[in-house]
C-alpha cells in the first residue's frame, strides 16, 4: 500500500488537516490553488536557510492569513520585526502582479495579508526539513550512506517510532541509476490511525537529479 497512495492523503481529515484553508465558488477556485501555490513555492525556495518546514493558508474575504513553520524563527523576522515587513510587502506584491496578469485585480478590493512565523520544536521530526538537508548534503558530494545513516540516528534519537528513506537516481555519480532503502523502526504505512509524516525532495547532483523520499512515524 505505501507505493500506491500518499501517505499523508490518505490520513487527510483523521490525523492531518489541510495546508489550504478555504471556500470558494466556482472560478475562484481555480485562481486559488494556483495563488496558495505560488506562495507555497515562493516561500519554500526563500526561507529554505531558515529551515521551513510547512507553509498554512487560511482565506477570508480580501484577507490572507498565512501560518510560517520554521526551525530558524530568528531569521525570518530580523530585527525589530524589519524581516517580516519586507517578506508581507514581498508576497503582496507578488499577488498584484500575478493578479494583474490574469485580469483578476478588483480595484474595489484591498488585499489584506496577515503573516505569523510558528517555530517548529522538533525539527528532526519534520520529514521535509531531514529530507532538504539530505538532498543538500547530497548535492555537496557528501559520502550518501553517511548521510543517511547520520538522519536515521537523528530521527529515532528525537523520538521517531520508525523512519525510511529512499534515494533513486545516479547515487554517488554512478553510471546506472539505481534505488536505496535504508529504514529504522516500524512504519505501518496502512494504519489509518499512525501519524506519518512524508515528503519526496529532489537533490540536483553533478551527475543528475537524486530523488529523496523521507517517511517519519511519529
Amino acid at each position: 500500500m505505501g507505493h500506491k497512495i500518499h501517505p499523508k492523503g490518505f490520513r487527510l481529515g483523521n490525523v492531518f488537516t489541510w495546508e489550504s484553508r478555504w471556500f470558494a465558488q466556482n472560478k475562484q477556485y481555480k485562481d486559488f490553488v494556483v495563488e496558495d501555490s505560488i506562495i507555497r513555492k515562493m516561500l519554500l525556495s526563500k526561507l529554505r536557510q531558515a529551515g521551513i518546514t510547512k507553509v498554512e493558508i487560511e482565506r477570508s474575504i480580501n484577507k490572507i492569513n498565512i501560518t510560517i513553520h520554521v526551525v530558524r524563527p530568528g531569521m525570518v523576522i530580523g530585527r525589530g520585526g524589519q524581516g517580516m515587513e519586507e517578506l508581507k510587502k514581498y508576497i503582496e506584491n507578488m499577488l498584484i502582479v500575478h493578479r494583474k496578469q490574469k485580469g483578476l485585480l478588483d480595484k474595489k478590493a484591498t488585499l489584506k495579508l496577515d503573516l505569523r512565523v510558528e517555530p517548529v520544536k522538533e525539527p528532526n521530526l519534520s520529514a521535509y526539513f531531514m529530507a532538504t538537508q539530505i538532498a543538500d548534503q547530497l548535492a555537496r558530494r557528501l559520502p550518501h550512506k553517511r548521510v543517511v545513516g547520520f538522519a536515521l540516528d537523528k530521527m529515532m534519537s528525537s523520538g521517531a517510532k520508525g523512519a525510511k528513506i529512499i534515494l533513486s537516481g545516479r547515487i554517488g555519480g554512478a553510471e546506472i541509476s539505481r534505488r536505496e532503502t535504508y529504514k529504522k523502526g516500524s512504519i505501518p504505512l496502512s494504519t489509518i490511525r499512525e501519524e506519518i509524516d512524508f515528503v519526496a525532495v529532489p537533490s540536483l547532483t553533478k551527475s543528475g537529479y537524486i530523488g529523496v523520499k523521507v517517511w517519519i512515524c511519529k
